[in-house]
């Protein structure tokens, strides 16, 4: 930094006192609670979460029940409140406060159920590529409603493509369409007033306005005035390029919400 000579000695002060600012912002370490998308695991997110923890920060990678290492758990019985309570008590047992939550796909959906049952324990959140619902919404609302085609829905699971019986861990496994078709709570307003970042996934060979034109939730997002960013990749873009999402989640803390139709954002947001 170059100070020019006779500068007042109260803005040679400042000037420093910024720069030390901004380095002391930089080395901050923070709790990552990170929730995987349907049909995975934690597993999706090793490399991501190593890169975060190789910086110093303290990483929790929460599988849902009956997923992951969890399959045993499997069941046709589980719900998304299941995987609320996940989350919540994985925060709550480990008594973490403070936290950068962040969901992948589906795990907007949890996490939205989240940032409802105990916003004070959260300091900044990260959809993902997730869904973004509406109080009372399900994920399947969020995609015209439940499948027409009664072959999507096998003995209470739903059917999709890349489960596949015969992988090898670490691998999808099938996930119950109570997940899918069970609604969100999102009332509390402390929720509401949470600092938020939508991550959009945007191949190479389309463009982020290409993207944003078809992503309901990413709309949903810039409605509430929520901070926008995009990514390079595909869906599953932690597995391309963890390295880069991990710097992301880092460098992405301290977002703000923008004000909506003129509102200011509350004072929990700021």
């Amino acid at each position: 930094m170059k100070i020019l000579p006779g500068a007042p000695l109260l803005i040679v002060l400042a000037l420093f006192a910024s720069v030390g600012a901004r380095a002391d912002n930089a080395s901050e370490k923070f709790t990552y609670v990170i929730v995987h998308g349907a049909t995975a695991g934690g597993w999706e997110w090793k490399k991501t979460g190593k890169f975060l923890t190789d910086d110093g920060h303290t990483v929790y990678r929460v599988t849902l029940t009956g997923l992951g290492e969890r399959m045993h758990l499997n069941s046709p019985d589980i719900d998304l409140q299941t995987h609320i309570n996940d989350v919540v008590n994985t925060i709550l047992f480990e008594d973490l406060h403070d936290v950068v939550l962040a969901g992948h796909s589906y795990g907007g959906m949890v996490i939205t159920g989240v940032m409802d049952r105990i916003p004070e324990r959260i300091r900044h959140v990260f959809f993902l590529d997730a869904a973004v619902p509406d109080d009372g919404m399900s994920i399947l609302d969020l995609f015209g409603g439940a499948p027409r085609d009664p072959s999507r829905i096998v003995d209470g699971f739903m059917a999709v493509p890349w489960v596949k019986a015969d992988d090898k861990p670490p691998y999808n496994v099938k996930q119950s369409i109570k997940c899918f078709n069970q609604p969100v709570s999102y009332k509390n307003p402390l929720a509401k007033a949470l600092p938020v970042t939508y991550v959009a996934f945007v191949p190479a060979d389309k463009s982020a306005a290409e993207r944003a034109a078809t992503d309901k939730s990413r709309q949903r997002a810039e409605s509430r005035g929520w901070t926008i960013r995009t990514f390079t990749g595909h869906h599953v873009a932690q597995q391309e390029n963890p390295r880069g999402l991990a710097t992301l989640l880092e460098e992405a803390v301290g977002d703000q919400n923008k004000p909506v139709s003129g509102k200011p954002v509350p004072a929990a947001a700021k």
